[in-house]
């Protein structure tokens, strides 16, 4: 039997942006899925749920990966997939393997001979580089940053060589944590480097703004952008 093919859904990144995010065919794809591979499983069913899944969702086969899921597990994860049963991997929240779990899976499920097969959807990663008017022909994502003050600062000052090389650099923050790295930022980096801030991508409260940091230290002291409980997706470039 031939095996089945692993879809990569994405996910909306904002509430109630289900119509809005995703185009009809993944909608209905996920429709036609009984098999799902995870990064949550609470998440995965009100996705499910929302999106109109016609069976029962206790019904459907759900395994959930994690943040990190364990190389010797995705055999079988990939099993009924292998039988000849589709399935997919959901994230939380965007594009399943950037930025988010999926990459191991997809990687096994090739070297196995899996079919794999990519769906459009939102990626704040994408979407926020769009936006900024920074370079996207060299850009990097460096997912999250540290968090202890010395380490942060240092680092950013890499972060900032790179971007005065021409290369976007791309990072974000968990939200309660926002307004640390902004004032971070401020602190650290050189006044004509560039920020961009793409809070809440695709949500009710979207906002973005691109300034050098000399003019965001003039904003942050008299009408600072709401970056407290917000996803945040941070660009520094020139």
């Amino acid at each position: 039997m031939p095996a089945g093919t692993l879809h990569l859904i994405p996910v909306p990144i904002a509430a109630d942006t289900l119509s809005a995010a995703l185009p009809p065919a993944v909608l209905e794809r996920v429709r036609t899925l009984r098999v799902f591979l995870v990064e949550n499983a609470r998440s995965a069913r009100a996705f499910l749920k929302t999106a109109g899944h016609p069976d029962p969702i206790a019904s459907l086969q759900i395994a959930e990966i994690g943040h990190a899921p364990a190389g010797d597990l995705l055999d079988a994860w990939l099993a009924p997939v292998r039988a000849g049963t589709d399935a997919a991997v959901l994230s939380e929240a965007g594009c399943p393997g950037v930025a988010d779990p999926g990459a191991t899976l997809v990687a096994r499920a090739h070297a196995i001979g899996i079919p794999v097969v990519p769906w459009v959807g939102p990626s704040a990663i994408l979407l926020a580089l769009m936006a900024s008017g920074m370079s996207g022909q060299n850009f990097r994502f460096l997912g999250y940053l540290p968090q202890n003050r010395d380490e942060l600062a240092k680092r950013l000052l890499a972060v900032q060589r790179d971007a005065l090389r021409g290369e976007t650099q791309i990072f974000i923050e968990t939200p309660y944590r926002n307004q640390r790295l902004f004032e971070a930022i401020l602190q650290t980096c050189d006044p004509g480097v560039a920020l961009s801030l793409a809070i809440d991508l695709t949500g009710a409260q979207q906002r973005i703004a691109t300034h050098p940091i000399a003019r965001w230290r003039e904003i942050a002291a008299t009408n600072p952008p709401p970056l407290e409980k917000r996803p945040t997706v941070f660009l520094l470039g020139t």
